[in-house]
């Protein structure tokens, strides 16, 4: 699987299949390109699929460096132009979906259209507060704990598979500190209200059983955006019930080419 360097960084991506639009898939928040497996496979029979591991993550560049959503929506449009990715259709998973939608407000020549599956984008004073009282948490010696006690409470649902649950908890939470803390920091640092008010392209929400962000407030932020919601899965919709969610994109695909 292939490495390019940019400024002097390492960032992996795989690549699979052909034809056109062309996908670019992003991971979450202390995942990387695995986490996108099922829409690898099932995309990549009818496009070309890009998905890469965000600098933090996977085997890309960790070292010490800001990681911030308008960081990493640059770090996809330079890909997207070194690999001659012509109008691709991003889809992002959680913290992936808000750096699509950065990506379409930042750079709008660069993709055709944008899909978010359950992303923290515009969310109540609630949701924000508790968001905000992880920061100090993840940034002190016991943040892999921490980690461990918000994944458990807040990413999960009790009919999400056990065995998947666990490995998801034990890779993230292997994650490099500063990498955890960092990409934390971005996501609240990050305007999802303006970046969604700022969205010209074809969107698509995917939510999961329970909602993370505000789908009326984003619709009237963004009137072109489709929204949608599985059935019976917790935040990590895209590997515990990829058929639906591939049902989905499929469709979305339709649309935009229709």
């Amino acid at each position: 699987m292939p490495i390019v360097t940019r400024d002097g960084r390492p960032l992996f991506y795989r690549e699979e299949g052909s034809g056109g639009p062309p996908i670019l898939l992003v991971h979450g928040w202390c995942c990387d390109h695995t986490y996108m497996a099922p829409q690898i496979e099932h995309l990549a029979r009818a496009h070309r699929v890009i998905a890469p591991d965000l600098s933090g993550h996977g085997r890309s560049d960790a070292s010490a460096q800001l990681y911030t959503m308008r960081g990493f929506a640059d770090e996809l449009a330079w890909l997207a132009s070194h690999l001659g990715l012509d109008r691709p259709v991003v889809i992002g998973h959680s913290m992936g979906g808000g750096i699509a939608l950065e990506l379409a407000a930042r750079h709008p020549d660069v993709p055709a259209a944008i899909a978010m599956l359950d992303s923290t984008i515009v969310v109540s004073a609630e949701r924000r507060a508790r968001m905000e009282a992880l920061l100090p948490a993840f940034r002190a010696p016991g943040y892999r704990d921490a980690m461990r006690e918000a994944l458990e409470a807040g990413f999960f649902q009790s009919w999400d598979d056990p065995e998947r649950r666990a490995g998801i908890v034990e890779a993230m939470t292997a994650v490099p500190q500063h990498v955890v803390a960092g990409a934390w920091q971005g996501i609240l640092e990050w305007d999802g209200a303006a970046a969604t008010a700022a969205c010209k392209v074809p969107a698509l929400y995917v939510a999961a059983a329970a909602l993370r962000s505000d789908l009326a407030g984003m619709r009237q932020l963004c009137p072109q955006l489709l929204t949608a919601q599985i059935v019976g899965a917790g935040h990590f919709v895209q590997l515990e019930v990829p058929e639906q969610v591939n049902a989905m994109l499929d469709r979305f695909l339709r649309i935009i080419r229709a």
